[in-house]
């Protein structure tokens, strides 16, 4: 499809749909806004959104939010941004899933991608831990696991702890590139959502499975440490799946 054709989709082109969306505050709406648009203009993937300066002026909100928006887009792998091309949609932002909103679709969608990219990282980190730790690492990532344990147990938001507790074994791996490519997957995300689906513990099944990644990687089994690891991104993969399935599935 052409910019021509893009932007010519008489009566329901991007521009004439961003008229009929409601004001937007923060990123989070900017991007629930701009599904909507794209939905009603049945913008593909290849096609290209309007210029920053116009989305914001349609949705009375700052080109900074806008902005913003489309660049957590863009770590989401949603969008492709270039100053010549111009901002394209990269994926399909569609809501053929009658059961469920656009925007939940498109979130649970952008999670599977970002997850897809995670996993290996994960799973070879534990690996490499396992191997490269010494003694006293070891050690912490023990009591990282118990701590995540004690939290989660007590019914409180456990997301910090487990956060340390992977950052333990990150750091024990001796390549601070594992902490910092997972940590920019996941701010790509967290950007926008941060708590996705409105679920701040989405993955919480995982959690009792964490000790055992801990001793794995404590007893320098990076074989048994790297199957754990995978069970834990088969289970939060398979939750996000069944979001997205609906009660169809």
């Amino acid at each position: 499809m052409t910019d021509a054709d893009a932007t010519s989709k008489s009566p329901t082109s991007s521009r004439e749909a961003l008229d009929h969306l409601e004001q937007s505050g923060d990123s989070r709406d900017v991007l629930e806004a701009l599904s909507v648009m794209i939905e009603r203009a049945k913008l593909g993937v290849g096609d290209r959104l309007p210029p920053e300066i116009e989305i914001a002026k349609k949705l009375n909100v700052g080109r900074s939010k806008v902005r913003e928006a489309l660049i957590a887009w863009q770590n989401m792998g949603i969008v492709t941004r270039n100053k010549k091309a111009g901002t394209r949609l990269a994926a399909e932002v569609s809501a053929n899933a009658i059961h469920m909103p656009l925007t939940l679709k498109l979130e649970a969608e952008s999670l599977l991608r970002t997850h897809a990219v995670r996993r290996p990282l994960e799973i070879e980190a534990v690996r490499v831990a396992a191997k490269q730790m010494t003694e006293q690492q070891g050690l912490i990532i023990i009591a990282r696991a118990a701590e995540l344990m004690a939290v989660y147990e007590a019914g409180e938001d456990w997301r910090a702890a487990d956060h340390r507790f992977h950052s333990a074994i990150h750091e024990a791996s001796g390549n601070p590139l594992f902490e910092q490519l997972i940590r920019q997957i996941q701010d790509g995300f967290n950007a926008i959502y941060e708590a996705p689906f409105g679920q701040p513990h989405l993955g919480q099944a995982t959690i009792p499975l964490h000790p055992e990644l801990a001793r794995a990687v404590a007893k320098g089994d990076g074989a048994a440490a790297a199957k754990v690891m995978e069970r834990i991104m088969d289970m939060v993969e398979a939750e996000v799946i069944a979001i997205l399935g609906g009660p169809d599935v």
